[in-house]
């Protein structure tokens, strides 16, 4: 039998990443989410302490370059790879560092909780050398700067980070009719490179409407026409056509020309701004409003949500043009995510950091962290779809998945040792909230290690 949470359990915990033997419980747990606001830091020295993946992606193109001109031997050229790929590896570890201090230190748990729900919202899945590479440096740049921002400017961000534009193979999409294509033609007319519509696609389906939200493949296709000549920069051509060589690219010669209409609204070929102006109606239309509330009311009110919080959440979004301080207000302010019972059990990620905030961890060693989320079956920043990981239940909470926390329990409460004692410990990570049956089993355990174990597996702190 699970206890019903307090208030401020519930703020601590299913609002928050976990609380820390050393919190203040807050007395007022509404007006302490609404403080982290004020209190988040966007750039914490861990994550502005990365090393540039922008730079480190461009020496390797350009050592690639300059190798095949010098008809360099395929050993040097795998020698090159395999010497990139380590410190792509280098580099995400230590990206994931920056996430766990962020996770374990942060004043606003409450605001990093929202970084990393719209990190899986807007989800790359490092699966290649580059995207492990640029895996922190997508959320540090695209998602902190703007999760108490507008929807808009975030969407913009990441629609325009490298990552994400080499994730869904926007770089490698080139007009049909545009200059560049007519030009590759004359070439090579047997090699043709033509239009990719992931990002087009996933842009609508995942970013903002949603799927079965009344677009059309047609619309899809003309914004992935609209969106040609977006790439990423890598220090060829001229300025004037790539922009920054380090970041995001503007390709001109690659745009498709003409207008395009999408969602029975024509836009004027303006260049980069024509999917720009799109992107910019598609943030705020009453679809991706719904999309959007449905995913927060999942993430904080069940697997299965109340439609009246939904339609809250909606209403705000629409009223304030995407303003996501407004639409946290509203779940704050919601009774629907006050629901004393527990509504989500957490996912590998979550149930991690709040056991390492729960043992009074303030850093964590990057090869455990990233070899213990691989372990639980949520590996950092690589979910292997752009649909990012399952946010329900039934996912997490199978046989195995169970098993595999358990181990993981163990192993955490003996690095613990002897000193935290889990009977005190129990009533401070979930204040007033600690079930009958948790606290006995604690009592009764063997050692104080099996106590603790015992404690971070139990149905009160698997759930929030």
């Amino acid at each position: 039998m699970i206890a019903h949470l307090s208030p401020q359990a519930i703020a601590m915990n299913r609002f928050g990443l976990g609380a820390r033997p050393d919190d203040a419980v807050p007395d007022n747990p509404r007006h302490w989410l609404l403080a982290q606001f004020a209190q988040f830091k966007a750039q914490t020295p861990a994550y502005t302490a990365l090393p540039d993946a922008n730079a480190l992606i461009r020496e390797y193109q350009e050592t690639r370059r300059a190798s095949t001109l010098q008809d360099r031997t395929k050993e040097d050229l795998l020698a090159q790879r395999k010497m990139f790929a380590t410190a792509a590896r280098d580099l995400y570890h230590a990206a994931v560092l920056a996430r766990v201090d962020a996770a374990l230190n942060s004043p606003a748990p409450f605001v990093e909780r929202l970084v990393h729900f719209w990190a899986n919202h807007f989800c790359i899945s490092a699966d290649d050398p580059r995207l492990v590479a640029y895996a922190g440096a997508f959320e540090r740049d695209a998602i902190r700067p703007h999760v108490l921002g507008r929807f808009a400017d975030m969407l913009l961000a990441v629609e325009q980070h490298p990552a994400m534009l080499i994730y869904l193979n926007q770089n490698a999409s080139i007009g049909p009719d545009s200059i560049a294509a007519l030009q590759a033609d004359r070439r090579d007319a047997a090699h043709k490179r033509g239009l990719n519509e992931n990002l087009g696609r996933e842009a609508l389906e995942l970013h903002t409407m949603g799927a079965r939200s009344g677009y059309t493949q047609s619309d899809v296709t003309e914004f992935s026409r609209a969106l040609t000549g977006w790439s990423t920069g890598d220090g060829r051509g001229s300025q004037a056509e790539a922009g920054d060589p380090s970041g995001f690219a503007y390709r001109d010669r690659a745009h498709e020309p003409g207008d395009r209409t999408v969602l029975g609204q024509t836009y004027a070929d303006t260049g980069e701004d024509q999917a720009k102006t799109i992107l910019s109606r598609l943030a705020t239309s009453p679809a991706t409003a719904r999309h959007i509330a449905t995913k927060l009311a999942i993430h904080f009110a069940g697997d299965t949500p109340p439609g009246a919080l939904i339609a809250k959440l909606q209403a705000s979004f629409i009223a304030t043009g995407g303003d996501l301080p407004s639409l946290y207000h509203v779940l704050i302010t919601a009774s629907e995510a006050w629901q004393s019972r527990p509504l989500k059990f957490k996912t590998p990620w979550d149930w991690t950091i709040s056991v390492l905030r729960g043992l009074g961890e303030t850093a964590a060693h990057d090869d455990h962290i990233v070899l213990l989320e691989r372990q639980l079956g949520q590996p950092v920043w690589k979910p292997g779809a752009p649909a990012g990981w399952d946010d329900t239940s039934v996912t997490w909470a199978t046989p195995a998945a169970l098993m595999q926390r358990m181990n993981a329990a163990s192993g955490l409460a003996e690095r613990a040792g002897d000193r935290l004692d889990a009977r005190d410990l129990a009533p401070q990570l979930l204040p007033a909230s600690l079930s009958p049956v948790t606290a006995q089993q604690i009592r009764q355990a063997e050692s104080p290690q099996s106590a603790l174990a015992l404690l971070l597996v139990s149905p009160d702190f698997l759930r929030r």
